[in-house]
């Protein structure tokens, strides 16, 4: 059998055993639907290179699959690996729309409880520690609030939410949280806590009514002092698992112990969440975390350099934290690149040939605003997800999240047309028209109307896209 994940067909074997391997550990279905025409895959020095095409996509893959890429990178080259996941927004138009229809069946099918069941009690690892956190200007505020939830005697706001853009930090925080928490000096033996995605909350309440346990679910949430819930907007139109989370959340802050959340969104602009936990959400700390400014982004590359003990000359660094305006994820995959380059010259790399070698990568993120995050937003927002929005789908709800997502991309990146459709998974013609129905709607200050699960809703053109305007920016 031959499969094949867009890798130009090299005669690069291990890379052909890889991709084989993992289409046998995955299944045929979850390997066509993620990672079939639309992701790169690549053994490079030091680590694996796994490139896709946008940064909802990433996250899905470094949630599910990337222990079973790295598992098979090491079965087929010899020794272990890291597995490092970036965004390549040229890779969208490899993407074929029934695989992207495939890929937004499949996340509404796990997110929806009917994912294969999992153990009803399952800590994610923590990976991450609040002394690690590079604090800026962008995320002071969110930092100094994670601090004080752990080191204070009783919690001086209750919840706190966090939310910002993918690879701002917030599961960093979040973690963070958690792992100084279980070591708090309060309490012997530390506080109880737990972090959970709201997929995997989710789906261990659906596997605790099937299986009648749903007395010992309740009873392993309400119990902590501390519960860390990630990807909160996973929560939208899910109104048994909401009404679920709102008992939860009473519980714990009722008896005086902390709840902490991160989402892609605001609580008021997370798509299809009940008036009472919104309520909720809002009447604790809500921060929002901004991507990092350039001295911040300094601050990361000298210390994942270091952690990676790569010799990179501080003019480098400097020139790719100028230039570099994404996450901490394109960050180090810029750093990585420029660690093979000083591998392969066998001596300091300059800014000059740093230039020559991150020329594409630095095209492809020179604005501080991107089309995976404009999609991200506006996924939350309506209560979809970012495959919905280039799936075939023609729903009034996606329809109108696709138009929206074009016009903002027209607006806050400097991408053209026919890349916008291209992103999105249509034409030229396509993203004009998204961008001139908004402006008309915009001039006539008209009420743009969706349906959701709950009844229709409106709100007028201006009102919103000011609204998923803070958001992005």
């Amino acid at each position: 059998m031959s499969v094949w994940a867009d890798t130009k067909r090299a005669d690069d074997s291990a890379v052909q055993a890889i991709l084989s391997d993992l289409h046998d550990r995955i299944g045929p279905q979850r390997f066509n639907a993620w990672f079939r025409g639309g992701v790169r895959i690549a053994v490079e020095e030091g680590h694996v290179s796994v490139a896709v095409p946008n940064p909802f996509v990433g996250n899905w893959i470094e949630a599910h699959y990337q222990s079973a890429i790295a598992a098979a990178a090491a079965e087929h080259t010899g020794r272990k690996r890291p597995v490092l996941v970036t965004v390549d927004p040229d890779l969208s138009g490899a993407q074929r729309r029934r695989q992207l229809d495939k890929q937004a069946e499949m996340v509404e099918r796990a997110t929806a409880g009917r994912a294969r069941p999992r153990r009803a009690i399952q800590q994610a690892p923590l990976r991450y520690r609040l002394e690690d956190f590079v604090v800026g200007t962008s995320n002071k505020l969110a930092h100094s609030a994670a601090v004080a939830v752990v080191s204070a005697a009783s919690p001086p706001f209750n919840p706190l939410f966090v939310h910002g853009s993918c690879g701002v930090g917030k599961t960093h925080l979040l973690q963070g949280i958690c792992h100084a928490a279980s070591h708090c000096s309060r309490r012997p033996g530390g506080l109880t806590c737990r972090y959970v995605t709201a997929e995997q909350f989710t789906n261990e309440f659906i596997t605790s009514l099937r299986h009648k346990k749903v007395d010992e679910f309740r009873g392993a949430y309400r119990r902590l002092d501390l519960l860390a819930i990630d990807d909160v907007h996973f929560l939208a139109a899910k109104r048994a698992t909401q009404d679920e989370f709102l008992h939860t959340f009473n519980s714990i802050q009722t008896a005086g112990r902390q709840v902490v959340m991160a989402s892609d969104a605001h609580p008021k602009l997370v798509g299809e969440l009940n008036e009472p936990l919104v309520s909720r959400f809002v009447a604790g700390m809500v921060v929002k975390i901004d991507p990092p400014d350039a001295a911040t982004r300094l601050e990361i590359l000298a210390r994942r350099a270091a952690a990676m003990k790569l010799h990179i000359p501080g003019d480098v660094l400097e020139y790719v934290a100028m230039h570099v305006h994404g996450s901490a994820r394109e960050l180090e995959g810029a750093l990585l690149k420029l660690g093979a380059l000083a591998a392969l010259e066998e001596g300091p790399v300059t800014v000059a040939l740093a230039a020559a070698a991150l020329a594409d990568h630095l095209a492809r993120t020179d604005s501080a605003v991107t089309l995976g995050d404009i999609e991200a937003v506006v996924a939350a927002f309506f209560g979809i997800t970012p495959p919905d929005i280039h799936s075939s789908r023609r729903t009034r709800t996606i329809s109108l999240a696709r138009t929206i997502a074009m016009f903002l991309a027209r607006r806050h990146t400097r991408m053209s047309f026919p890349e916008i459709g291209r992103f999105m998974g249509k034409n030229h013609s396509s993203a004009v028209l998204a961008v001139q129905r908004m402006e008309q709607a915009l001039k006539a200050d008209d009420k743009l109307r969706w349906l959701t699960p709950a009844g229709p809703r409106e709100m007028r053109a201006g009102e919103m896209l000011a609204l998923l305007g803070e958001q992005i920016t």
